[in-house]
């Protein structure tokens, strides 16, 4: 194998002090010893691979078997993604080597009380001057519809642009108005968006609490915090500028939007708030440790013969 000998996981840089994403377009990924470059008309760059989180390889990039291998070995992921991560293909291997945050998930989604409390501090995320504490499922939905169509309706006054509801066709994107359109445009990069982190960091994308049977659904979930302050408003912009191109420029919008990657971080910390909210210490995210499932939910050490047990 060409390259250094792989960091050991003591070496890794800690997931505190890790690069959280980085996006490349247009270029060839390869390695050179411990790193990862990066090869476009401009020249190479060099990323040190155990400083990496996650790479979203977009557009024209070509990646190395050599390259995968030393990600993998890094802890690291990648995730082919849109421009500017607005689309969400496939993934790598998870950031995380503990199953924690998915057994959180499963946990809390297959329990009703847990469930229930995960989907008001939804809630609380978006409105936190309401309290939500003692509010069933059906009326936090209520609740959340009427902030909703609050919010469309101040975006309407402060541009111009008439709002009469939401109605979309996902079968039929261009019979819709111009508005609708646009919104449904910004949502499904949104939606890219938060997959790319969800896969990231380990989780399902089909189990969600408030949303259900669908494959993405826990990505409906997590994007529903953020539409108030990136799509809605991109998509009333868009429209208030133009009625023409609505799909590319709404994209474009919403890239201006997410650019700084801040999104990216806020996406990991309000999912790890939502499904384990005390930190994750780094010793356990990238331990990589099996272990056996014991009688009453007790962890027993793996690696050992266990034939001389009686019943």
């Amino acid at each position: 194998m060409i390259g250094a000998t792989p960091p050991t996981s003591r070496e890794l840089t800690r997931s505190s002090d890790r690069l959280s994403f980085i996006y490349i377009e247009h270029s060839v990924i390869h390695r050179e010893d411990s790193a990862i470059t990066a090869t476009d008309t401009n020249g190479t760059v060099h990323i040190p691979a155990a400083s990496l989180g996650s790479l979203m390889l977009g557009p024209g990039t070509r990646i190395t078997h050599h390259a995968m291998m030393l990600l993998a070995d890094c802890g690291a992921t990648a995730v082919w993604v849109g421009e500017r991560g607005v689309r969400y293909y496939a993934h790598g291997s998870s950031l995380a080597k503990t199953s924690r945050l998915l057994q959180a998930q499963a946990g809390k989604v297959s329990n009703m009380r847990k469930r229930l409390e995960v989907a008001r501090e939804m809630y609380n995320m978006r409105f936190p001057e309401d309290d939500v504490s003692g509010l069933t499922m059906q009326q936090l939905r209520g609740k959340e519809g009427a902030r909703v169509r609050k919010i469309y309706r101040a975006q309407s006054e402060r541009t111009g642009v008439a709002w009469n509801s939401r109605k979309y066709d996902p079968n039929n994107f261009d019979g819709s108005d111009p508005v609708n359109k646009a919104l449904s445009a910004a949502n499904a990069c949104l939606y890219g968006v938060v997959h790319a982190v969800v896969v990231s960091l380990g989780c399902s994308p089909g189990l969600g609490f408030v949303h259900t049977g669908h494959s993405r659904a826990f990505i409906y979930d997590i994007a529903d915090l953020y539409k108030a302050d990136i799509t809605i408003p991109a998509a009333f912009d868009v429209v208030a500028e133009s009625s023409e191109d609505i799909g590319p420029r709404t994209r474009r919008a919403v890239r201006e939007r997410i650019k700084d990657g801040k999104i990216l971080q806020r996406c990991a910390q309000d999912i790890q708030r939502l499904l384990v909210p005390q930190e994750i210490d780094d010793a356990e995210w990238y331990a990589d440790i099996v272990s056996l499932w014991g009688d009453h939910g007790d962890v027993i050490e793996s690696g050992q013969n266990y034939g001389g047990e009686t019943a």
